[in-house]
């Protein structure tokens, strides 16, 4: 099943896991002479808003929904309310959103090689609250799928007498909300790879508030009209799902490349023959950019890449294009470059852990050298400059007479 198949598949559920408790409510409606606020219909649509907000940022949205549901309790039912609304948890868990917010408005005036360490540290935060949020909050926010009122009234209205609404949404609810909860984070999430992958400071607070925008736009439109909230977070887990692919590439690039500068793993790697980390610097065919796999030279001395589609398919082999290659040395990490037409272009990306390592690596894989490129040509090009009016570290050599 394609992306595109399985993304119709999955709007189409989530529509109808959200259209069956709205129009359960209607038949209790219809049958009974008051109607709640609460109804089955309005606790699904809040369900969904709910859940796409959570995913857009997981420890201010299980916080922010704590502190509220806590807020809004009677004193006397406090105890009997889940863990994520327990000031236990949504306490701390602001104060390090107030943290990260500090972080965020003092980083433009924050020198780079000591911001990054923060940006690292929030990457993994990150990774952690989605992991806590899609075992533990996402499938008690989806129960409320599974009591859809009246029982009977979906079904006989319908002529299904023998299906019972409340089993068949409670198999679905929790399996779709955590795929829309992924797909959505997934995405969200690519905004903290690129704050750790950008150099300056402005361009995280950009990306922050676009984040907090569809965060509040999410929100917003949730507390004017449940529906039209649960309409708008259909329409993000949608285009979510199609974006899939790409984020999760790129949340793979981010996370290795997170690990190896936060453990300084350049310290106690090795590069081997057999095959070494790389990910595609631009599309190959039909292989897209950001695709992690493992390089390598085959028995015939071609260079090829091996990789598996969503890190669990098969595997498959691509053999790079033929020509020179050589290896830049890049300030955070090497490149595989690809000389053609006598233009040297970029086509492996490889991760920090090769750092220092550069020489060793083109001769495992028989390339013609390293050259300086990016920012560290600039960096050794104003360094060069520099020695050469005042000759620092130079010696002079007296030719002999």
């Amino acid at each position: 099943m394609n992306q595109k198949l399985a993304g119709c598949a999955l709007a189409l559920l989530l529509v109808c896991g959200w259209v069956g408790p709205v129009h359960a409510a209607r038949q209790v409606s219809t049958n009974s002479t008051v109607v709640g606020p609460e109804s089955a219909g309005v606790k699904a649509a809040e369900a969904i808003s709910t859940i796409t907000g959570v995913a857009i940022s997981p420890l201010f949205g299980v916080s922010a929904v704590g502190a509220y549901k806590y807020w809004k309790a009677a004193p006397d039912k406090r105890a009997n309310l889940p863990w994520f609304a327990q000031p236990w948890f949504w306490v701390p868990g602001l104060l390090l959103i107030a943290l990260i917010f500090l972080k965020d408005t003092t980083g433009t005036a924050m020198p780079v090689a000591l911001k990054k360490p923060f940006d690292i540290a929030e990457l993994f935060e990150n990774k952690i609250s989605a992991l806590v949020a899609a075992g533990a909050f996402v499938p008690l926010i989806a129960s409320v799928f599974g009591a859809c009122g009246d029982e009977t009234a979906l079904p006989a209205s319908m002529g299904l007498a023998f299906i019972d609404p409340a089993r068949w949404l409670n198999v679905l609810a929790v399996p779709l909300a955590i795929a829309a909860f992924l797909a959505v984070w997934m995405v969200a999430h690519v905004i903290n790879v690129f704050i750790l992958l950008s150099p300056f400071g402005t361009v995280d607070v950009v990306l922050k508030s676009a984040r907090l925008f569809l965060l509040s736009t999410v929100a917003a439109t949730a507390l004017v009209n449940p529906f039209f909230g649960a309409a708008v977070a259909l329409v993000i887990i949608i285009l979510a799902w199609f974006l899939a692919g790409w984020s999760m590439r790129l949340m793979i690039f981010g996370n290795v490349f997170a690990w190896d500068l936060l453990t300084l793993r350049c310290k106690r790697f090795e590069p081997v023959e057999t095959g070494s980390r790389a990910f595609t610097a631009r599309r190959l065919g039909k292989v897209p950019v950001r695709t992690c796999g493992k390089v390598r030279r085959d028995p015939k001395g071609q260079l090829v890449l091996d990789y598996h589609r969503w890190l669990v398919l098969p595997r498959r082999t691509l053999v790079l294009p033929e020509g020179d290659y050589s290896v830049g040395r890049g300030l955070l990490n090497p490149e595989v470059l690809h000389l053609k037409e006598g233009i040297a272009r970029p086509l492996l990306t490889l991760p920090p852990r090769f750092v220092t390592h550069e020489e060793e690596f083109a001769r495992l894989y028989q390339m013609a050298g390293v050259q300086d490129i990016g920012m560290i040509r600039g960096v050794k090009a104003f360094w060069n400059w520099l020695k050469g009016p005042f000759a620092l570290g130079r010696k002079t050599v007296v030719a002999p007479v």
